[in-house]
């Protein structure tokens, strides 16, 4: 089959195993087999994450990861309480954009999106607002790619008596954590990203007791309801409605490879492409828009040249023409674009990448190394 290279930030490159996955006999989702299935792909993303499962439960969805965020948003704030959303990017700004959709009572705490949360600026606001129940925020900003502290956040959370909701869906699986060490209450991600499985599964991982505590919280939602989901599957063992069969096939299938690279293993093939993009826009003399120290390892925001030739989308076109795709970047008020450590790549993929890219600078008349 042939291979594309995908350094957007998410879907991304898959293995051709994971892909064929999804050649299965046709089978009804109500089967019981099927549902071991479901069981089985629901376990190993607890451990991926070191969660007990006598005290954390994965909930799986048919969607995209905005929808594990609406899930969350909806479901885990009790009446008459508020969310705070630690907001330093386009995807905490999503979340500000769900509460707003939902009418729930929040507070937007903004901030740079080329930094990391002001900490103080949060245990202050929490400290002003005992009504805040719920505390919201990314892990990575995968529009900038600046990584959150959110061991401290959940701490703060903590130490206020609110839950801590996280935004994993650039992290899970790609760099190591642990709910408990990091004090995530809820954390969300979705099968094409970090396991490098397909679009169409997505996951939350939550205390089991607060689910539960959650049956007692508004339903906002008839499909996108934490508790109902749980509910319905842990007496039926299958989803409430109906499930993306295929895609979670393919997760099995990506999971067994997730487990026999191993944790670490993968993390340090990742933590090699990262290296291979900052030694590639090195040589080039592209500039990076985030400082080192705050980056994730996962995905770099390049600023773009200063050079009246430069053209996004030719050097785009011209690098996916040959299997390459690079994808544009979040910062409002700056030109970027990302490059990104997902998927099943590793360093000479990125070598190659750079080969091209110098081949399209030429192609629109920029000579590298920029000056």
């Amino acid at each position: 089959m042939e291979r594309k290279i995908l350094l957007n930030p998410g879907p991304a490159t898959t293995t051709d195993t994971v892909k064929m996955a999804q050649i299965v006999p046709d089978i009804c989702p109500r089967e019981e087999e099927f549902g071991a299935v479901m069981r089985e792909v629901a376990a190993g993303l607890l451990q991926i994450v070191h969660a007990d499962a006598a005290e954390f439960s994965c909930v799986l969805f048919c969607g995209s990861g905005t929808l594990n965020m609406d899930v969350c948003l909806n479901s885990l704030l009790p009446a008459g309480k508020k969310a705070l959303v630690v907001n330093n990017g386009a995807y905490s700004s999503r979340a500000v954009d769900i509460c707003r959709a939902y009418g729930l009572a929040h507070i937007d705490l903004r901030s740079s999106t080329e930094d990391v949360p002001d900490l103080l600026a949060v245990d202050r606001a929490l400290e002003d607002d005992p009504d805040i129940a719920l505390v919201y925020t990314t892990h990575h900003e995968t529009g900038t790619g600046v990584l959150n502290p959110i061991r401290e956040i959940g701490a703060l959370a903590h130490a206020h008596g609110a839950a801590f909701v996280v935004d994993t869906t650039s992290t899970y699986a790609m760099l190591p954590f642990s709910m408990e060490e990091e004090n995530i209450d809820f954390c969300m991600a979705s099968a094409q990203k970090g396991i490098q499985a397909m679009t169409g599964l997505s996951f939350i991982i939550g205390h089991t007791a607060l689910i539960e505590a959650s049956k007692a919280y508004p339903v906002r939602s008839y499909y996108c309801n934490l508790y109902q989901q749980y509910a319905y599957f842990e007496k039926t063992g299958q989803m409430q409605f109906t499930p993306p069969v295929q895609t979670i096939y393919a997760a099995k299938q990506a999971l067994a490879e997730y487990f026999a690279e191993g944790e670490a293993a993968k993390a340090a093939r990742h933590a090699r492409v990262t290296q291979a993009i900052h030694r590639g826009l090195s040589v080039l003399g592209l500039r990076e828009a985030i400082r080192p120290e705050i980056q994730s390892g996962l995905v770099v925001s390049v600023l773009y040249p200063d050079d009246a030739r430069w053209d996004f989308d030719r050097v785009h076109d011209y690098c996916y023409r040959r299997g390459f795709t690079i994808y544009p970047g979040k910062m409002q008020e700056k030109g970027t674009f990302r490059l990104c450590a997902l998927g099943a790549i590793d360093e000479e993929d990125i070598e190659a990448f750079f080969c091209v890219l110098r081949e399209a600078f030429a192609e629109i008349g920029m000579e590298a190394p920029l000056s």
